[in-house]
C-alpha cells in the first residue's frame, strides 16, 4: 500500500526524516519496500496574472495576451477560451519544462512574437481538464514558482501490510502506528455532517437477507450534486496512491477507503428500482455486468447489493454498470457496511477480482468504524458537489459482530517472555499510545487491556506482550543465550540413519536433491496408479496453490522423475540423485494424514561420465542394487532379499523387486515402466528404489552385531551350478545355504546366470561360489569337500535342482 507522508502530516505532527520514519516503520512491523520521491513533474512554472487580451490580428482563435510574470511584463499568444484580463494563471517561461519532455521557447505564432505558454492542468500534469487554462486563487503571488505554491513535493513510502494489520490498510491506521511510535497525538478529522431536507426513511430503506454475509449496512443520500472534477488537493493525495481521479463523488469514496480503511460506494439514486436496497446472496450462474463493463457469471452464494429488482454491485468487491455515476448524476445513495471477510475473500477468487476493496473487507475493516466512514464521505460530498445531505442515516445491523475485550495483563509475564526490565509506566503509556483501554488491577502489577475495535487481531496476552515488543522496540531488548540441559539429547533414529546413509549414497556417486512435498493432481495416472489403494490414500489439500501442487505425495519416484525430466531437458547426460523426505497418507476426514520416512533413489543415463578409460555404458538395475546392499551392509543388517515380483504399477514387471530383510518388506526398487518414461517425455531406462527408514531403524535396533576375528589362516574356493526353474530366484538359493549354518562357510555369492544351448526349456543354470576357512587352522581338502557336499546337497534336495556338469 502506497502513503503520502504529506497526507500522513494531516493526522499526526512528524518531526523526524522520511528515511528514519521509514526505519520506525519497520522496525515496529510495518515494512517499508521503497520510498519514492515526488516532485512537481515540470520546472520554469510560474504563477502570473493577465493585464489584459486583445485579438490576434492575424487569427480568429488566438488572443494577445499581455502577462505580468512578476519581473517583467510578456506578450503570450493563448487559444484557451476562457483567458481573461485580471486571472491568474500559470505561465511556463522561456526555458521551462512541462510533462512530455517539452522545453518552452520564444516563437512566433501566425506574426507575433510569444514569450511563453499560459498552461491547463492536463498541460501540467496536473489533471485531465484541458478545456482551458488553469485559474489560480486572485490572491496567488505572482512570479511564485508553481510547485512551490501548489506545495506538489511529497514522500511516498510502499508499505508490505501484514494480513493481520487490516488496520493498517489505511493512512489513519498508519499515522496511528507513527503516533504510537513518537510518542505524539493523532489528530482526526472531522466527520460531523450538516443535515436537512426530509429524513431519509422517506426516500429509501436497506433489507437484509444474508446477515451472517453482511452483518451491517448504512446508507445516506446526497442530493443536488454536481459532477465536476475534484480539487487538486484531493487528486494529488489519490495519484500519490496509486488511483486515478475520476470525478468529485468517486473519488471522495476512494479518498475515504484510504483514509479510513473503509470501502464505500456511490449508487445514482435514480437507477436504484424502487429506490431501496436488498443485501442477497446470488443463485447460481446468475449474471451481472460491473464496472468493468465485462459480464460475470456468479457462483451461488456470491453475496449480492441489489434494488428492488436487480443486482447493482458484488458485495465488497466492485459495483454495477446499471448504477454508475455519471456526469449528470444529482442524487448518491452511499453505501457503507461490513461485510463477512471469508465470504469477500471467496467471491474476490473465484471472479479473479483483486480489488482495493475487496482486499480490505477480506481482512476485516473496523466493524465500529463503518458509520463514521459514511459520514466523513457524505460530509465531503455535500462540500465537493455543493449538495446536502438528507436528515438521519440507515444502520441495519441485524448479527453485530464487535463485543469489547478485556484481556488480562501480568507484568511478570511482559519481562518473562522478553527477557526485560520494562516498568509499569511504561507498559501503561505504550497501551494508551495504541489506542486501548487499560484499567489496572487492585493487586498492582497485572492490568485489564481492552484493545480498539479496530484490532480484532489481539486476542490474548501474548498478543498485548508482541504489541509492547514491538513499540518498545526490538532493538532495545537485549540479547540473552539459553541455558543448555543438562543432559545432552541423543539424535532420533531417523537422524541416525541419515548420517549413516549420506556418505554410502554420495560414495556412490549419487547428489542430494530437495523437492515439494506437493505433487500434480494427475500423478496417480501419470505412475499408473489409477483404482490403485496408494492414490485412494492421497491426501488433497483444501487450498492448493495450483493443480501441479494439489497433492501431497505417497512416494517419492515422481518427485525424482520429475526432477529428471527437467535435468534431461537441459541435456544432462547422467542423473544419479536421491533424497530424504516424507511420503503422505490419508488416514480419513478429519484425521491427521500418515507420515512416513523414506530415502528414495534414482538412476539414468551413462554409467560413468565420458573417459577413455571406461566403456559407454547405461546405469541399470544392478547399479541401484549394489547401493542398497552397502546401505544394508552399513546398517550391520542382513544381506537384504529382493524377490522379484511386479512391486509397483509404474515399474517394469520383468525388472522390479521387493526389498525385504528378516522377513519383512522394507522398499522396492525396480526399472520405471517404459509407458511412464513415454508419458513423461523421457529416454532410455531410469531405475529407482523407496527405503522405509522407520522400518529400517525398528530392524537396526533389533539386529545384535557380533564380531568374528580375522583368520590369519589360508582359505578355499569351491564353485557350483545349479539347474533349477526358470522362475526360480538366486535368492532361494542363498537363503538355503544361509539356513545351513554352516560353520567353515565365510561367504557365498551369485558369480553366473545362464540360459540357452545344452540347458534344458523352461530352466536356467545359476553358479555359487562358496568361500570357506576357519578361524582356527588351515582346512584339509577333505574337511572342505564335506562341507561343500553338505551344502550342495541341501540345495538340490530343497530346491529340487540338478547339478550342472
Amino acid at each position: 500500500m502506497k502513503v503520502s507522508l504529506r497526507w500522513l502530516k494531516d493526522y499526526v505532527e512528524i518531526d523526524v526524516p522520511a528515511r528514519e520514519l521509514a526505519e520506525m516503520l519497520t522496525m515496529a512491523g510495518t515494512e517499508v519496500e521503497s520510498i519514492e520521491e515526488l516532485g512537481a513533474g515540470f520546472s520554469g512554472v510560474v504563477a502570473a496574472r493577465i493585464l489584459s487580451v486583445r485579438p490576434h490580428p492575424q487569427a480568429d482563435k488566438l488572443k494577445l495576451c499581455e502577462v505580468d510574470m512578476g519581473k517583467e511584463v510578456v506578450q503570450v499568444v493563448c487559444g484557451a477560451p476562457n483567458v481573461a484580463a485580471g486571472q491568474v494563471a500559470p505561465l511556463a517561461t522561456v526555458g521551462a519544462e512541462i510533462p512530455g519532455g517539452y522545453i518552452i521557447k520564444a516563437s512566433t505564432i501566425r506574426g507575433e512574437v510569444s514569450y511563453g505558454m499560459l498552461c491547463s492542468e492536463q498541460e501540467l500534469g496536473l489533471g485531465e481538464d484541458h478545456s482551458g487554462i488553469m485559474v489560480l486563487p486572485p490572491d496567488t503571488p505572482v512570479g511564485k514558482d508553481l510547485g512551490e505554491l501548489l506545495d506538489l513535493k511529497d514522500t511516498v513510502f510502499d508499505l508490505a501490510i501484514t494480513p493481520n494489520r487490516g488496520d493498517c490498510l489505511s493512512v489513519i491506521g498508519v499515522a496511528r502506528e507513527i503516533a504510537a511510535l513518537t510518542g505524539k497525538k493523532v489528530r482526526l478529522p472531522d466527520w460531523t455532517v450538516e443535515e436537512k431536507g426530509e429524513a431519509i426513511e422517506k426516500v429509501t430503506s436497506v433489507t437484509i437477507l444474508d446477515p451472517d454475509y453482511c452483518p451491517r449496512y448504512c446508507a445516506r443520500i446526497i442530493r443536488d450534486v454536481k459532477i465536476k472534477p475534484s480539487p487538486l488537493w484531493m487528486r494529488r493525495r489519490l495519484e500519490a496512491a496509486g488511483l486515478r481521479a475520476i470525478n468529485n463523488m468517486v473519488d471522495v469514496t476512494n479518498f475515504v477507503m484510504l483514509e479510513m480503511g473503509q470501502p464505500l460506494h456511490a449508487f445514482d439514486y435514480r437507477f436504484l428500482e424502487e429506490g431501496r436496497i436488498v443485501v442477497r446472496k446470488a443463485k447460481a450462474e446468475e449474471k451481472f455486468v460491473s464496472l468493468d463493463e465485462k459480464e460475470r457469471r456468479l457462483k451461488e452464494g456470491t453475496l449480492l447489493i441489489c434494488d428492488g429488482v436487480k443486482p447493482v454491485a458484488i458485495a465488497g468487491i466492485m459495483g454495477g454498470l446499471n448504477s454508475e455515476v455519471k456526469d449528470d448524476t444529482n442524487t448518491i445513495l452511499l453505501e457503507s457496511a461490513y461485510f463477512h471477510p471469508p465470504a469477500i475473500r471467496r467471491a474476490a477468487r473465484a471472479l479473479g477480482m483483486s480489488t482495493d476493496a475487496a482486499f480490505r473487507f477480506e481482512r476485516g475493516v473496523d466493524p465500529e468504524g463503518v458509520v463514521k466512514a459514511l459520514n466523513r464521505a457524505a460530509k465531503l460530498m455535500a462540500e465537493l458537489g455543493e449538495g446536502y445531505v438528507l436528515k438521519g442515516y440507515i444502520d441495519n445491523y441485524p448479527l453485530p459482530v464487535y463485543t469489547p475485550k478485556d484481556i488480562p495483563l501480568r507484568l511478570g509475564r511482559i519481562n518473562g517472555v522478553l527477557g526485560t526490565d520494562i516498568r509499569e509506566g511504561e507498559v501503561e503509556r505504550i497501551l494508551e499510545a495504541l489506542q486501548m483501554e487499560v484499567r489496572k488491577e487492585p493487586a498492582g502489577r497485572s492490568w485489564r487491556v481492552t484493545p480498539p475495535s479496530y484490532r480484532r487481531d489481539i486476542e490474548r496476552e501474548i498478543d498485548l506482550i508482541e504489541e509492547i515488543a514491538r513499540v518498545y522496540g526490538y532493538e532495545h531488548i537485549g540479547v540473552t543465550m539459553p541455558r543448555p540441559s543438562d543432559e545432552p539429547k541423543g539424535k532420533g533414529e531417523e537422524e541416525r540413519l541419515r548420517n549413516l546413509l549420506y556418505p554410502v549414497l554420495m560414495g556412490a556417486g549419487l547428489s542430494e536433491v530437495i523437492t515439494y512435498s506437493f505433487i500434480s493432481a494427475n500423478f496417480p495416472d501419470q505412475l499408473h496408479l489409477q483404482g490403485e489403494k496408494e492414490a485412494r490414500e492421497a491426501v488433497r489439500l483444501r487450498n492448493p496453490l495450483s493443480e501441479e501442487q494439489a497433492l501431497m505425495r505417497t512416494n517419492m519416484v515422481y518427485s525424482l522423475l520429475d526432477t529428471l525430466s527437467k535435468n534431461a531437458r537441459l541435456g544432462v547426460g547422467e542423473v544419479k540423485i536421491f533424497e530424504f523426505g516424507r511420503v503422505y497418507f490419508s488416514r480419513g476426514e478429519g484425521k491427521t494424514p500418515q507420515e512416513v520416512p523414506v530415502c528414495a533413489c534414482l538412476v539414468w543415463g551413462d554409467r560413468v561420465g565420458d573417459s577413455w578409460h571406461f566403456p559407454k555404458e547405461q546405469a541399470d538395475f544392478y547399479d541401484l542394487k549394489g547401493v542398497v546392499e552397502n546401505i544394508f551392509e552399513v546398517l550391520k543388517l542382513p544381506a537384504p532379499i529382493f524377490q522379484a515380483a511386479a512391486a509397483k504399477p509404474f515399474l517394469h514387471p520383468g525388472r522390479a523387486a521387493w526389498i525385504s530383510c528378516i522377513g519383512g518388506e522394507v522398499g522396492f526398487i525396480g526399472e520405471i515402466h517404459p509407458d511412464v518414461m513415454r508419458a513423461m517425455d523421457l529416454r532410455g531406462r531410469a531405475v529407482v528404489c523407496e527405503l522405509n527408514l522407520s522400518k529400517l531403524a525398528d530392524l537396526s535396533r533389533e539386529v545384535r552385531v557380533s564380531y568374528r576375528e580375522l583368520s590369519k589362516y589360508p582359505g578355499s574356493v569351491r564353485d557350483a551350478a545349479f539347474v533349477v526353474p526358470k522362475e526360480m530366484e538366486a535368492a532361494s538359493l542363498l537363503e538355503i545355504v544361509f539356513r545351513e549354518k554352516e560353520e567353515l562357510l565365510e561367504r557365498v555369492l551369485v558369480f553366473d546366470v545362464y540360459e540357452g544351448q545344452n540347458i534344458p526349456p523352461g530352466t536356467r543354470s545359476i553358479g555359487l561360489r562358496f568361500y570357506y576357512r576357519s578361524p582356527k587352522r588351515t582346512l584339509t581338502d577333505e574337511e572342505v569337500a564335506r562341507s561343500h557336499e553338505r551344502l550342495v546337497n541341501a540345495i538340490v534336495r530343497e530346491a529340487k535342482a540338478t547339478l550342472r556338469a
